[in-house]
């Protein structure tokens, strides 16, 4: 799941190489907070929050079979 955030964020941005994922695991959840430059932190959210909603989807489609619920965050 993070080699995933990675790959998508990666390919939004113009400084790939700043892009980095912490992975926050608690009882309950796991969270994955997304690390990008600042002038590339935009291109991450989008207008009104569509690419950061997307991003989401994406992750939270991909990890419905984990016994933990996986957030994603943008730091």
């Amino acid at each position: 799941m993070t080699d995933l955030l990675l790959y998508i964020a990666r390919a939004l941005v113009s400084n790939p190489d700043q892009v980095t994922v912490d992975v926050q695991e608690k009882e309950t959840s796991i969270t994955l907070v997304l690390h990008v430059a600042e002038e590339d932190m935009g291109k991450v959210i989008g207008k009104e929050g569509k690419i950061a909603k997307a991003i989401r989807t994406i992750i939270k489609s991909t990890t419905r079979n984990e016994p933990k619920p996986v957030y994603v965050e943008i730091a």
